[in-house]
C-alpha cells in the first residue's frame, strides 16, 4: 500500500535526477513510496529523462507543465496528483538531505495531532551551508515576514523541505495562492487553526549540478504572497505591484521631462512625447520582469507585447486626462481630481495589459480547453 509520496518540482534538473532517486531508495527501503517530479517544461530534457526511468519504474512519475511556471503551483499540482496518506516536498538540487525523511514519517505517524514537519536549517543541530551573506539576509527577512502571516513560530520558513498529513494538505489547499518559490508558508498561512508542526534540523548541503534558481526577485514573490493573504480578498497583488512600477514611471517621466526641456531646451511637446514613451518602456520592461515573472514574454512575444502595452497605456492616459477634467467640474480640488484620473487609468491600464499584453486569460482558457472538449466527447459518447 502506497504510503509516501515525494514531490519534487523541477526546472533544467536532468544531470541531478539519479542521483536523487538513489538517495531516495537508500534512505527509504521498506517503505512504499512514490516519486512525482512536476516539471516546468525544462529545456534540457528533465521531463524526458524522467519518463524514460518511469517506463521501469512506475513509482517515478513526471507531470509535464506547459505554459506554466513556478515553484509553488507546481507542488500544488503535483500534491493533489498523489493519493497518499503522507506527502514530502523536497527541491531536485541534492542540497536537502533525504537521510532524515525517514524520521520526518515516523514523526508524523507517531502523533495524530501532528500536521506538518518541517526541515529546518536554524533549528539546533541544522545549518544553512555556505550560504552567501545575501541570501542569509533574504532568509532572515523572510522569516520576519512569515511571523505577519502565519499563527506559528517557524525558525526557517524559506525552507523548501518538509513533510505533511494529505488531510492537512486537503484542508488549506482551496485557500493557497500558489505564489512564488516559498510554497511552505502559503500552506501554513492558509490554515483557518493554529497548526500543529514540528521541526527536524538539517544541513544544507552545496548543489553538485546545475544553476540556483532563486534571484533577487525572490523577496518580491515572497513580499507578494504577504501581500496576498492580508490584502488579497480586496486588492489583487499584482495590481500593487503595478501601481508601484507606475509610481517608479511617474518619477521617470518627470526626471525625463526636466532633462529634455529645461536642460537641453527641446520643444515641450517633443519633450513630453519622448518622456511619455521613455516611461512606458520602463513601465514595460519592470512589469515584465517583475509583476508577470511567471508569465514573461520574450523574443517576438516581447516586441507585440510592447506595442500592445503602449496601446493600453495610450488609451489609459487619454482616460485619465478627461475623469480629471470632469471630477473637477464637479467642484473636486484639482489634486483629487488628478488621483481620480490616475486610479482609474491605473484600474484600465491593468485590465487591459492582463488581457492583450501577458494574455492570462486567454492562457487560461487555452489551458482549460482540452479538458472541456475531452468532457464533452465523453457526454457526446453517453459516458459518466
Amino acid at each position: 500500500m502506497l504510503e509516501l509520496a515525494i514531490v519534487v518540482p523541477t526546472f533544467e534538473e536532468r544531470d541531478n535526477i539519479r542521483p536523487l532517486l538513489a538517495g531516495l531508495d537508500r534512505v527509504l527501503a521498506g517503505v512504499a513510496f512514490e516519486v512525482i517530479f512536476v516539471d516546468d517544461d525544462s529545456p534540457d530534457g528533465t521531463a524526458h529523462l524522467i519518463r524514460q526511468i518511469s517506463v521501469d519504474r512506475p513509482e517515478v512519475r513526471v507531470l509535464h507543465r506547459i505554459g506554466r511556471r513556478g515553484l509553488a503551483s507546481a507542488c500544488v499540482e503535483g500534491m493533489l496528483a498523489t493519493a497518499a496518506p503522507y506527502i514530502a516536498v523536497m527541491d531536485a538540487d541534492l542540497q536537502h538531505e533525504e537521510s532524515i525523511l525517514p524520521d520526518m514519517l515516523r514523526i508524523v505517524k507517531a502523533d495524530p495531532q501532528v500536521d506538518l514537519v518541517v526541515a529546518s536549517r536554524n533549528a539546533d543541530g541544522g545549518s544553512m551551508g555556505d550560504f552567501a551573506k545575501s541570501r542569509l539576509a533574504v532568509s532572515n527577512l523572510g522569516r520576519k515576514l512569515s511571523n505577519i502571516i502565519c499563527r506559528c513560530r517557524l525558525t526557517d520558513p524559506m525552507s523548501g523541505f518538509f513533510l505533511l498529513r494529505r488531510t492537512f494538505m486537503e484542508e488549506v489547499i482551496p485557500n493557497t495562492s500558489a505564489i512564488g518559490f516559498k510554497i511552505l508558508v502559503d500552506l501554513i498561512s492558509s490554515c483557518q487553526r493554529t497548526v500543529v508542526l514540528r521541526e527536524v534540523p538539517y544541513r544544507f548541503r552545496r548543489r553538485r549540478h546545475g544553476t540556483s534558481k532563486l534571484d533577487t526577485l525572490v523577496l518580491v514573490e515572497y513580499s507578494q504572497l504577504v501581500a496576498d493573504k492580508l490584502i488579497g480578498q480586496w486588492i489583487p497583488p499584482r495590481f500593487v505591484l503595478f501601481g508601484a512600477v507606475g509610481m517608479a514611471g511617474a518619477v521617470l517621466y518627470l526626471t525625463v521631462l526636466a532633462l529634455l526641456y529645461r536642460e537641453l531646451r527641446m520643444d515641450f511637446r517633443l519633450s513630453l512625447v519622448l518622456a511619455t514613451i521613455a516611461a512606458m518602456t520602463s513601465n514595460f520592461a519592470l512589469n515584465n520582469i517583475i509583476t508577470y515573472r511567471d508569465l514573461r514574454l520574450k523574443g517576438a512575444a516581447l516586441f507585440r507585447g510592447l506595442l500592445t502595452f503602449y496601446a493600453a497605456c495610450s488609451v489609459g492616459a487619454v482616460v485619465s486626462v478627461r475623469v480629471s477634467e470632469l471630477v473637477q467640474l464637479g467642484g473636486v480640488h484639482w489634486l483629487f481630481a488628478g488621483a481620480a484620473g490616475i486610479l482609474i487609468a491605473s484600474v484600465w491600464n491593468y485590465s487591459m495589459t492582463q488581457f492583450f499584453t501577458w494574455r492570462i486569460h486567454r492562457k487560461a482558457q487555452k489551458r482549460h480547453r482540452p479538458a472541456a472538449q475531452e468532457v464533452a466527447g465523453l457526454l457526446s459518447r453517453g459516458e459518466p
